[in-house]
């Protein structure tokens, strides 16, 4: 009879584990940008167009492809290849990362509830955000996010039009670069109905955070089953999670 070895043993344990793949969203959700945000917009746009845009830029879940769209759109002005657009959204984005990092702050409890899913050896804990790839890392930089989130695998405002197809492509790059089976649950936090409607269309669980502009009321209308006022009850969202890694 075979003795078993070390690895083995790790092998099967990790066998009988719970995958999940959990995807956050960024702005409102895990930090508070205090308006670098829409400063970032409107100033790739000043530097694309010699002007400042008629209106802020309006965000609310939607991703860094179609709010810049709208600026251009709004302003009457055709909208310039994308490649180009991308370059200045991120120098405008790393241009403001001091001013990120004095004026903003990550929300309640989100560093304590990031560790907590990075130590899950079965789970990929990454972010599905509108923000393009570059300026994503410079708003969990800023506040030492960055350290706990699989950034590489996340989906990002350049990969897609619509935040719903993001899924797929952070479902992708999750089993390639991960060796995630197929199928293994995700769930998306965030705090819009725009997270929600994701979540729904691509079969996805939600966890809603009433940490941004929208109420409770208006996440659970949109569909959330979870609603949660911020992030900071640990324990409370692990069990959650983990009810969704049993799926």
């Amino acid at each position: 009879m075979d003795v078993p070895t070390e690895l083995t043993l790790r092998e099967g344990i990790y066998a009988g584990l719970m995958e999940l793949i959990v995807l956050w969203d960024i702005d409102h959700t895990l930090i508070d940008n205090s308006g670098v945000s829409k400063e970032i917009y409107g100033g790739a746009f000043t530097a694309l167009t010699g002007a400042a845009p008629t209106r802020p830029a309006r965000t609310e879940g939607r991703t860094d492809r179609l709010i810049m769209r709208d600026m251009f759109a709004l302003d009457g002005l055709p909208e310039p290849e994308w490649s180009v657009v991308e370059g200045a959204l991120a120098r405008a984005g790393e241009d403001r990362f001091e001013d990120l990092r004095r004026r903003g702050t990550a929300l309640p409890g989100v560093r304590e509830i990031l560790k907590a899913a990075s130590a899950q050896d079965s789970w990929v804990s990454s972010v599905l955000t509108g923000n393009i790839a570059a300026n994503a890392r410079v708003k969990v930089s800023a506040f030492g996010l960055d350290s706990l989130l699989d950034l590489s695998v996340g989906a990002y405002g350049a990969d897609a039009l619509q935040r719903p197809d993001l899924v797929a492509v952070a479902r992708e790059r999750v089993q390639r670069l991960r060796g995630v089976r197929e199928g293994t649950p995700v769930v998306l936090v965030g705090d819009t109905p725009r997270d929600v409607e994701a979540a729904l269309a691509t079969g996805s669980g939600i966890i809603a955070v009433a940490s941004g502009i929208h109420t409770p009321e208006e996440l659970a209308t949109a569909g959330a089953s979870e609603v949660l006022p911020d992030l900071s009850d640990t324990g409370r969202l692990l069990q959650i999670l983990e009810t969704f890694a049993a799926r």
